[in-house]
């Protein structure tokens, strides 16, 4: 019989007909297990023909090390860390070692919002001056008058705001008030150092855990390695169980009654949990990482040697005619210096091919039996755009993780943004009608001026700790290679009027540049017109 849509159609509809039992897929979810248990069970799979049930009920965490020692360390099948999923609350860290701890292409988390939250009851981070008691003093009193200027800032902005737009009558005066409120976040935050305090969570498989943990201790800041250290421990050592104290208040009930049943019970309901023990205990500094980063910045240092910073667009579509080569090398570079993307790649493109490769090997040279490449060897992407933007916005596209970014360091050199119409029309500035733009561009270009003093200063890690002075409106430069899905996805949503207009600008300038570039493929993008003014009413 021919083949017609009809009857496919017809025949796709019927009931699916009876299986016989032992032919019926079971599908059951896991609680309770201690993520290396389950990891454990899982891998066994793959070694086992017993089913999930039977192989949880017979492994203890004894047996889960035992076997992890063995096939995760002995013969480095790293994929069975995948199926450990850990759940970490990171709380009091400073914005720049947040940063620096959620920059990692397999991550799961939420940090607190600069958007709906008053960041004034947050403290911050005050780094080890050692004698040097002049650049602690300046540290200090700058922080306090970046945070004294945010206050002052947020309150006159949402005084503006009320005066410029009235409270619709389909708008209950609560939601008009926080929608405000939100508003002028969005403008202070620019004023927030990364000194600022934040807290965050993460959820994170044992493998991700481990190459964080690694990372983080061979960071030069101090502070950022020290919270790799507290990573490892929180993971190596006791959890912290949220039903403790209803199972120590129920325990004390049963051996009230019976204490045979209520020493049972504290065996089971108060046993020490530690979720990953085994698969993050060697975690320790990277020698690869900390080597090839030294290597690479005196190999940027010398190639870049008196060469200006080249001026760039905020968003810089590089269209590819180099070689793969070409493009790892001048990656590499990117990562360790502080200019364009395109002045770095058409000079590497000019050197020969010798010193190309020479600077390839460079990212590899120190490369362990286990370390996977640097992020730079993630080449190949059709799309790269390099951006240029305010730490703050910058944050927010940090979250895209289905490209591979590569980020350059912090610095004063590329100087700061100022908020000017906030998503109002081109000729308002909202700084100017709340009367606080002098003070606002005022305390900005005074904690860039301390930034430079203590970093030119002989304290210990001087250069380090006069980064927490860098407020968030900081530019920032950072690589972002993808694919167009990536491409159509980031200009979509980020563009939406419910977003910051800092990262409003940067959707519409990328789906500008893939318009120059592509454009049959642009007008498949739903992106919004970030020239045009939005309802701020609209969230």
């Amino acid at each position: 019989m021919p083949y017609s849509v009809r009857e496919h159609t017809f025949m796709s509809s019927q009931p699916p007909l009876p299986l016989d039992a032992r032919n019926q897929t079971d599908v059951f979810a896991v609680h309770g297990a201690d993520p290396e248990v389950l990891a454990y069970a899982m891998a066994k799979y793959s070694r086992s023909s017993l089913s999930m049930r039977e192989s949880l009920a017979e492994i203890s965490a004894q047996r889960a090390e035992q076997f992890l020692n063995t096939f995760y360390f002995q013969y480095g099948h790293r994929s069975i860390a995948d199926l450990a999923h850990i759940a970490f609350a990171v709380e009091r860290l400073s914005l720049l070692a947040a940063i620096v701890l959620v920059d990692e292409q397999r991550w799961d988390g939420q940090e607190r919002s600069t958007r709906y939250q008053n960041f004034l009851k947050s403290g911050w981070f005050f780094p080890y001056f050692g004698d040097d008691s002049a650049s602690a003093q300046l540290y200090a009193d700058t922080i306090q008058d970046l945070f004294a200027t945010y206050q002052r800032t947020t309150a006159a902005v949402l005084e503006a705001l009320r005066r410029r737009i009235a409270c619709p009558e389909t708008l209950k005066p609560e939601a008009y008030e926080r929608t405000l409120k939100a508003r002028a976040f969005d403008v202070a935050r620019y004023l927030l150092p990364l000194a600022t305090n934040t807290s965050l969570g993460q959820i994170v498989n044992a493998r991700t855990l481990e190459t964080q943990v690694s990372r983080l201790l061979s960071h030069p800041v101090a502070e950022v390695r020290d919270l790799g250290l507290k990573l490892r421990e929180a993971a190596t050592g006791p959890a912290w169980n949220v039903n403790a104290q209803a199972a120590a208040a129920f325990v004390e009930k049963l051996d009230a009654a019976d204490s045979g049943l209520g020493e049972e019970a504290a065996g089971l309901f108060n046993r020490e949990i530690r979720t990953a023990p085994t698969l993050v205990k060697y975690a320790d500094a990277n020698q690869y990482i900390i080597q090839t980063q030294t290597e690479l910045a005196q190999a940027a240092a010398e190639l870049l040697a008196d060469l200006p910073i080249a001026q760039a667009p905020v968003v810089d579509l590089v269209e590819r005619f180099e070689t793969l080569e070409v493009e790892l090398a001048a990656t590499l570079i990117y990562s360790a210096s502080h200019h364009p993307y395109r002045q770095i790649r058409d000079l590497v493109a000019a050197l020969p091919e010798a010193r190309v490769t020479e600077i390839i090997e460079l990212g590899l040279r120190h490369r362990g039996r286990h370390d996977e490449a640097l992020r730079a060897f993630h080449a190949g992407a059709a799309l790269r755009f390099d951006i240029l933007m305010d730490i703050g916005g910058f944050r927010d596209m940090h979250r895209h993780r289905r490209c591979v970014q590569i980020i350059q360091g912090f610095t004063s050199l590329h100087g700061f943004e100022i908020p000017d119409s906030a998503d109002l029309p081109p000729d308002v500035n909202l700084l100017a009608e709340a009367g606080i733009l002098a003070e606002f561009e005022s305390a900005l270009a005074s904690a860039h001026a301390a930034s430079n003093q203590i970093a030119a200063s002989q304290a210990p890690e001087a250069a380090q700790s006069a980064l927490y002075l860098l407020p968030l409106a900081t530019r920032l430069r950072s690589l972002f290679k993808m694919d167009f899905a990536e491409a159509q996805y980031i200009s979509e949503l980020r563009s939406a009027p419910a977003g910051h207009f800092s990262y409003r600008r940067i959707a519409w300038e990328m789906y500008k540049a893939l318009e120059r570039q592509h454009p049959t493929l642009a007008k498949h993008i739903r992106v919004t017109d970030f020239t045009n003014p939005i309802d701020l009413l609209q969230r």
